[in-house]
């Protein structure tokens, strides 16, 4: 063994040997050393060891093997710091050379270069018993051991079918072994043959049942069923722990058709479930190239995504000192975009296409119906497109770029939504109640930044909304218009109150993250609306002017934009939980004082002039301005200041 391997090896307990009738060794406290400088001392080292070979069919060429026993095997794989390893050996023959690398292997029992016929071989009492393998690497610091290794094989001969059943344990759990092939020699010769394998553990449980063959290229295709009662269990079992958010990953289940053609590997008819998302497809796997390539075709049902999502801030109101949130206003607390770095690298690992259905998708509370989805990574550039959305009512497609080919990551998104309700949506997407009707709405934009908060700083591009058949809950403009006092102090008016419209909507552009807007238009019935001003992503924060503006025009949706009437500006600003609509009194009464006539006209046009059936215009005029009479009856007319000159009084004419 010296000779051979330049390493002692010492039987220090029983030895015995002998000939006839069989050829038999037994040897106990049987060792092999380490090489120079390595941790343990041996390399192997045995309890025990029973070899027995029948003699006769020996010189025939036939190996027949009566017994095989390793007891209490200690195997220690190690590797030093220059990337050695423990079991390449400086002397003799063996130095350097892996198994199966002379010319003969692979033969499949043909005997190869006047080897001997491995057709004639006859396995016994074949165990291994309560063995332990460690492996460790210097340049890592890591240790990994298996132990527990128990393993009985059964081979009447290589055209008949073998037997192997062991287990072992890894980390602290026990794994079951089973192996049956029906024709070992036709497998090692390249050739089909039945095989089935089991694996069964805590964390995993995997099974096949097919034909395999081996040879340079192992081949194998037959059923496959994967049980995995919990992903995060295994990956942190297997010491490679997933820290995603949320909850999910738990369950996994694949059930299919399964081929292997050396680096390539294919489901066909596919059962798949991961937590509660179930589905069918199939997916294929090719390692061969530069870079691995993933293609799928799935079609899911329910998917819902809550589960690997990280949990909602806790919202203001469920502690004792928080204050309720605004009514329908949104989160009563800001919360900032984050800085934590965003790395689109991972993107490069791997080539993927995938098409995905799904029946329905749930994020957060936004509910999405039946939709079809298109993924395509290529070279660090992730493009998903959806190509059909049912969304609350609508439909929609979209087109996302993440594209993680640079040092920077970049998005961008196209989006296409149409007939959708907002009121549901906005509600599940923000807690946004504000807003309802049926919406049209698209948006280009594109970003770029290693954080949250830098890609909300540079997003740039635009898009239009349109709103019909629906309203602004929360404030009532009209009533500003006729009682501008009321309509802004009475607290309980934006829980009630809402102004209807038949037609709302405008376009926008972003630049750094700036939105602007000066083409709002609201058409209802007796109100136009027009506005214009800037939302500040990066900031959080609005400032919009609404110039509501009551009108002699009974049209909503299709209207003119430009019939005379009174305007009352509002002004809605503050950051995104916490806005506020104020009255631009200032605004409206210099819009009175540049044509109070004018003025006037417009509200006798809007005001029937009958009387009781809503009184006359100056009647009308009363109720508008501030600090006239309230039209009760309780004060005679002769009383009653003269609307005209009360406004011609407000401005000094």
């Amino acid at each position: 063994m010296k000779d051979a391997t330049g390493r002692e090896a010492r039987i220090d307990g029983e030895f015995k040997f002998s000939i006839l009738p069989r050829v038999q060794f037994v040897a106990r406290k049987v060792s092999f050393a380490n090489a120079k400088g390595g941790k343990a001392k041996n390399m192997v080292e045995l309890d025990g060891l029973n070899v027995e070979v029948a003699l006769f069919p020996l010189i025939g060429g036939t190996v027949e093997i009566d017994a095989f026993v390793l007891e209490k095997p200690v195997i220690s794989l190690e590797v030093d710091r220059n990337g050695k390893p423990n079991w390449q050996f400086d002397g003799g023959k063996a130095s350097g050379k892996p198994a199966g690398s002379d010319s003969s292997s692979g033969s499949g029992g043909s005997g190869g270069d006047g080897g001997m016929a491995l057709g004639g071989l006859r396995l016994g009492d074949v165990r291994l018993v309560d063995g332990k393998v460690s492996y460790s690497d210097a340049r890592t610091g890591k240790t990994e051991t298996i132990d527990g290794i128990n393993l009985k094989l059964s081979l009447p001969s290589l055209s008949s079918p073998m037997k192997a059943d062991g287990s072992l344990v890894w980390n602290s759990e026990k794994i079951a072994l089973a192996l049956g092939i029906s024709n070992p020699n036709g497998f090692l010769g390249g050739n089909s043959t039945d095989l089935e394998t089991r694996i069964d553990s805590a964390p995993v449980k995997l099974s096949f049942k097919g034909k395999a063959s081996g040879g340079k290229t192992v081949r194998a295709g037959g059923a496959l069923d994967l049980d995995v009662p919990s992903i995060r269990k295994l990956a942190a079992w297997a010491g490679s722990p997933i820290d995603a958010p949320g909850d999910g990953l738990g369950p996994l289940k694949i059930a299919g058709e399964v081929s292997v053609d050396g680096s390539k590997y294919a489901f066909r008819n596919a059962r798949l479930s991961v937590d509660k998302i179930s589905g069918n497809g199939e997916v294929a796997f090719d390692g061969g190239g530069k870079k691995p390539n993933v293609t799928a075709k799935l079609a899911l049902g329910m998917l819902d995504l809550n589960p690997y999502l990280p949990p909602e801030t806790a919202e203001a109101g469920k502690t004792g000192d928080a204050k309720p949130a605004p009514s329908g206003g949104g989160q009563a607390a800001s919360q900032e975009w984050s800085d934590d770095p965003i790395d689109l690298g991972g993107l490069r690992a791997v080539n993927a296409a995938l098409d995905l259905s799904v029946a329905g998708i749930l994020v957060r509370k936004i509910k999405v119906g039946q939709s079809d989805l298109a993924v395509l990574l290529r070279d660090g550039v992730l493009v998903t497109e959806l190509k059909k959305m049912a969304l609350y009512g609508g439909n929609g497609t979209a087109r996302l770029t993440a594209n993680g080919a640079g040092a920077v990551p970049r998005i961008a998104l196209d989006f296409d939504l149409s007939k959708f309700q907002a009121n549901p949506f906005l509600k599940d997407a923000a807690d946004f109640e504000r807003l309802e009707g049926t919406a049209n709405a698209d948006l280009k934009v594109t970003a770029q930044g290693r954080s949250q908060r830098k890609l909300v700083g540079a997003l740039n591009g635009g898009g239009k909304v349109t709103f019909l058949d629906g309203a602004i809950r929360g404030i009532n403009l009209a009533a500003m218009v006729r009682n501008v006092a009321s309509a802004f102090l009475d607290p309980k008016a934006r829980e009630t109150q809402k102004t209807d419209f038949a037609e709302l909507g405008g376009t926008y552009v972003i630049r750094n993250g700036i939105l602007t807007n000066s083409d709002l238009l609201l058409k209802s019935p007796l109100l136009r609306l027009t506005g214009k001003g800037t939302v500040d992503l990066p900031k959080k924060f609005v400032n919009y002017r609404i110039e509501p503006k009551l009108v002699a025009s009974t049209s909503g949706q299709g209207g003119s934009a430009g019939a005379a009437g009174i305007k009352v500006p509002v002004i809605v600003s503050g950051p995104f939980h916490d806005l506020s609509y104020k009255p631009d009194l200032a605004g409206a009464l210099g819009g009175i004082a540049d044509a109070p006539g004018k003025a006037l006209e417009s509200i006798k046009e809007m005001i029937p002039g009958k009387s009781g059936s809503g009184g006359s215009p100056l009647d009308a005029l009363k109720k508008a301005i501030p600090g006239s009479s309230s039209g009760s009856g309780s004060s005679s007319p002769s009383s009653d200041p003269d609307p005209v000159k009360t406004l011609k009084g407000l401005f000094g004419r």
